[in-house]
């Protein structure tokens, strides 16, 4: 039977439940982020004032119980009787959403906290929260639990010889789901707060961790972008430029204002582009991040042809070859701003595109021609930006082609692989086998429902020293890469990333290498390892590839075989046993079936060793003095060491 719905069954929620029966609505999520954005709009308040003019200086604490609180020395909040709304300020400000001091231009040009919302909907959304305001001479202090008011407003005189606000409040785990905002976050949000308000002192101190902060950058975004570029790689010093105008988004709309400021430097090192509005960093950017590409991919390409730079029939450059040498701040202001959602993200001002456009393009244009030497190094390194975007692109494709045809029916496309008969990758294991011998032991050993074999002919190509198109020519590798599915990640040398790589394509469970143990299989799995490192490196760090011990020595005693994988197990296997059988392992092609599955192959009894990663440095040294260019020190490893390896050789 459905439940009754008529005309009594429509309900609208009231008061703080507007926010804390819903607060994604406003803070974007109820989870850390949307916690996090709730401090922020307090902050911004208290930002607000500080542009304006009053104050220059806003405190942080993180209190031990995860409270928060944020001290200004602005004018105060004014939270006494207003006669013009019949209600007291506090109520305005604190518990009716959409009401505030910013829809009058008088009082905030340019306002951060622009909607009504922050300070009511943060209250709402905190177990307790207080508010101390000292102005005209008084200490005005309201307290709420729950988003509700608790007693009256206490006004009570004071000398105190500054004026501003206090406010500490503790997030409410009955709305947030997290409430222990990390120390990264307030570090991140008062050092983007203080890049963009030059001059204004931002200090936090963390009360659980006993540590002291300050921020403050007299030269704001130009400061910000100096710290931030490596000099050694700049390709240009700051370019530094703002423009201020007036404007409207549409005719029939009221102008408003506009002040820009742009900061740029070209580096081969550093890349990094931020967005700032009225003090809010801007993830997505919206209306700057439109007007930053559609303007210099303009002035550069401007430039180039200026220079004369392009070659014959060459396409023109895209944003990505600019961006990859680029450093671009701006800091744009406005006192009319048209925000995505609450959450502040990004803007959709038509007339803040279109002025930023016009600035950039005017003031690179005057760039390029008083610094003529710096702009042929700029246009010199976007090409070849370009051009190796080009290239990588090309070696994509032919990877593509290589390795992503369908992999039905592979077994017969690549030339003696030998398939299992299981579909199920979370039980499907590889054997990488020593050639054509092994193969035929292997195959006869093997549990077939589960276990493929593909054998690999001799010593395959170091993949360390040889460039991607000698690797992609190379059958052997290719063969194997096809039957893993997979696909390569590898980096072009101009750190272009051309990968060809899923992981959920990967056709296996485990993918076991399995060579002889003497020092030809020693060399042949090093260089099959080489092979993933160089390749697939995400496989050995998930955990997919592991060796097959192999058995140094098969001891039969009465009818009954023993496997010594070295000699402490061959020597304790002999004791207290007399005529007993022992061989030396020829190699895997020599074993009899029924060895190999008993020995190797057999979950029950084998032995893998597991390949993981304790130390990634150590592990890129290893592999580039032992299989790399490191020619000289390889020299000098086997000068130092060599003695220690010579019991290894059959000699």
């Amino acid at each position: 039977m459905p439940n009754k719905y008529d005309n009594t069954s429509i309900t609208s929620l009231k008061g703080a439940d507007r926010v804390r029966l819903r607060p994604g609505v406003i803070f974007g999520s109820d989870g850390l982020n949307g916690c996090e954005h709730s401090f922020f709009e307090i902050l911004s308040n208290s930002v607000d004032e500080a542009k304006a003019g009053f104050g220059d200086k806003i405190e942080v604490i993180i209190h031990k119980d995860n409270s928060y609180e944020i001290r200004d020395y602005g004018r105060g909040i004014p939270l006494d009787f207003n006669k013009l709304e019949n209600k007291y300020n506090w109520e305005l400000v604190y518990c009716e959403l959409y009401a505030g001091g910013k829809y009058e231009d008088s009082n905030y040009e340019n306002s951060l906290g622009l909607n009504g919302l922050g300070a009511c909907a943060t209250q709402y959304a905190s177990e307790y929260f207080t508010v101390t305001s000292i102005r005209d001479g008084y200490e005005y202090t309201m307290n709420f639990k729950e988003g509700n008011p608790v007693g009256e407003l206490i006004k009570k005189k004071t000398k105190l010889p500054y004026t501003g606000t206090v406010q500490r409040w503790k997030p409410d785990l009955k709305v947030f789901t997290e409430i222990d905002i990390p120390i990264d976050y307030f570090l991140d949000i008062l050092k983007k707060q203080a890049i963009v308000n030059k001059n204004i002192l931002f200090t936090l101190k963390d009360e659980k961790n006993d540590k002291y902060y300050e921020f403050i950058y007299p030269e704001g975004i130009l400061g910000y972008l100096k710290e931030i570029s490596v000099e050694e790689d700049s390709i240009t010093p700051p370019i530094y430029f703002r423009g201020k105008g007036k404007g409207k988004d549409r005719k029939d709309l009221k102008p408003y204002d506009v002040d820009i400021e742009v900061a740029i430097s070209f580096n081969n090192d550093v890349n990094n582009i931020e967005f700032y509005h009225n003090s809010s960093p801007l993830e997505y950017g919206g209306s700057p991040d439109r007007a930053m590409k559609q303007s210099l991919v303009a002035s550069i390409d401007k430039e180039i042809k200026v220079l004369d730079k392009y070659n014959k029939n060459e396409t023109k450059i895209s944003f990505t070859d600019i961006q990859d040498s680029l450093i671009f701040i701006s800091n744009s202001f406005s006192s009319q701003t048209s925000y995505e959602n609450q959450t502040k993200k990004a803007i959709n001002n038509k007339f803040i595109q279109q002025f930023m456009d016009e600035l950039i393009r005017e003031n690179m244009e005057i760039w390029f021609t008083e610094n003529k030497k710096m702009s042929e190094k700029v246009i010199n390194q976007i090409l070849a930006n370009k051009r190796s975007r080009e290239q990588a692109e090309k070696q994509r494709i032919n990877v593509k082609k290589k390795l992503m045809k369908s992999v039905d029916n592979i077994n017969n496309k690549v030339k003696k692989f030998v398939d299992c008969r299981s579909k199920d990758t979370d039980k499907r294991e590889l054997y990488i086998v020593e050639g054509d011998s092994a193969l035929g032991s292997v195959k006869l050993g093997r549990d077939s429902n589960f276990q493929a074999i593909m054998p690999v002919r001799g010593k395959i190509l170091n993949c360390l020293k040889s460039s991607l198109n000698q690797i992609l020519k190379n059958d052997i590798i290719m063969d194997l890469i096809k039957v893993l599915g997979c696909g390569i990640e590898i980096k072009h040398p101009k750190s272009k990333d051309i990968s060809i790589f899923d992981l959920e394509k990967l056709r296996w469970n485990k993918i076991i290498i399995c060579t002889d143990a003497d020092i030809d299989g020693y060399q042949i799995r090093t260089l099959i390892l080489a092979m993933f490192y160089k390749l697939c490196p995400t496989l050995i760090d998930e955990g997919y590839i592991y060796i097959a011990e192999t058995p140094l020595y098969e001891i039969t005693h009465q009818n009954k075989t023993y496997f010594a994988f070295n000699e402490s197990e061959k020597n304790e296997i002999l004791k207290g046993k007399n005529k007993c059988k022992i061989q030396r392992s020829k190699g895997l092609g020599e074993n009899d079936p029924q060895m190999m599955w008993d020995s190797t192959m057999n979950p029950e009894t084998r032995r893998l060793i597991k390949v993981t990663v304790e130390d990634i440095e150590l592990m890129d040294d290893t592999f580039e003095l032992l299989l790399g260019k490191n020619l000289s020190g390889r020299k000098e490893y086997i000068q130092n060491y060599g003695k220690d390896y010579l019991s290894y050789l059959d000699i």
